[in-house]
């Protein structure tokens, strides 16, 4: 079992015959979920999987007939953390003190 391919919309995850579309529609929690998170899932038993980064576990029925398990998680969706780079405040130039001439 693995995930084969990942896309905007969701991931293929190959469990046997059909390979397996995880779209982000019906499975929000993979959404914001990085690559590492989502490639890292474990065959729990025949039919169920678990991805322990993401701490979700799904009964490969669910994926393949989604409409028939309606979503019952009100967890909010996680987001990710975006770095970005820290910029310097603009420096200013200082007038040079004048002297008294003369």
């Amino acid at each position: 079992m693995e995930v084969t391919n990942i896309s905007p919309n969701g991931f293929w995850l190959f469990v046997g015959d059909p390979e397996l579309f995880v779209p982000f529609k019906e499975f929000p929690w993979f959404r914001e979920a990085s690559v590492g998170e989502i490639t890292n899932v474990q065959l729990a038993s025949a039919h169920h999987l678990y991805w322990p980064d993401l701490d979700i576990d799904l009964a490969v029925e669910s994926i393949e007939r989604p409409e028939e398990y309606p979503l019952v998680s009100q967890a909010p969706l996680r987001k990710r953390v975006r770095t970005v780079k820290a910029r310097r405040p603009p420096t200013r130039k200082r007038a040079r003190p004048t002297r008294p001439r003369g």
